[in-house]
Formats: structure tokens, sequence, C-alpha cells
């Protein structure tokens, strides 16, 4: 049985609030792999949000392409993965922070979050970076057949 995602499915489960793990290679190392809050919009990009001076900013700046995988990790599992190239521009606080706070907090945590990190001057040297979708894998368990009839 085929357990990949249609597109319409694989939309459905990255517009959920799940947490993503990020790829980035690093030269003489493995990549630098790590979790990332993101946006995505049915056939658009995966936008991630982070510091200007982090490691992960540094290697992002550095690198073409990417890697992003989200999974659901209880069973019966799912996961999207996606690969692509990278862009990186200057991250708008109400078009970009404030829907990631909300998303993952909800409204009221999410204002007091947003209040946490400064508003707006808090991240006035952040940045945002794109994802450009071209390569995707994905897994839905749930659409094998039990075995225990």
């Amino acid at each position: 049985m085929n357990t990949a995602m249609t597109k319409e499915e694989r939309e459905a489960f990255l517009s959920r609030p799940w947490i993503a793990v990020l790829s980035i290679p690093e030269a003489g190392r493995g990549p630098l792999t790590i979790p990332v809050w993101y946006l995505y919009e049915a056939g658009g990009d995966v936008l991630i949000w982070t510091g200007r001076k982090s490691r992960k900013a540094k290697l992002l700046q550095a690198a073409e392409r990417i890697s992003v995988c989200v999974q659901d990790p209880k069973p019966p599992y799912k996961y999207v993965s996606v690969e692509g190239p990278v862009s990186i521009e200057p991250v708008q606080f109400t078009r970009d922070i404030c829907p990631m706070a909300y998303r993952y907090f909800g409204a009221e945590a999410g204002e007091r979050y947003l209040e946490s990190i400064g508003g707006e001057a808090g991240v006035a040297e952040d940045i945002l970076v794109r994802l450009h979708p071209e390569h995707w894998l994905t897994v839905d368990y749930s659409k094998l057949e039990s075995p225990v009839k």
C-alpha cells in the first residue's frame, strides 16, 4: 500500500503547528539540525524566523539549500520532509513574527510572548528564511491496512 500523502494531505498536515526540524549544511561537520517554528501556506514557501547573529543564521546565509522535516510523533506516524534552495530577507513583525507567535501559543499567550521578546524592536535585526520547496518526501502510516482483522 502506498503511504505517500497527496498534495492536499501534505498541505493540510503542514497547516498544523508542528515543530519543524531544520537541517543546514556545515563545512567539515554534519549538518546543523535544530527544531524551529515555521509558517506555510499551500503552494508557497516554508518560512522560518531566526536571530541574525545565531550560528543557525550564519550557516543559513552561507547555505544554498536546506531541508526541513515535520512529523507527528504519535502513531500512526506521519511526516513531511522538504528540500530546496533558500533565500533570506529582513523579518517583518506584523507579517512574520505575529502569525508565528499566535500559531504556536494562541492569541492571548502569543501576545504575552511578543511582549516578552520586546515587540517589534526586539526582532528588528532578525531574519526571515524562505525555503523554496523543490523536493518533497511524505509518509502517512495511517494508510496501511491493519494486519489484525
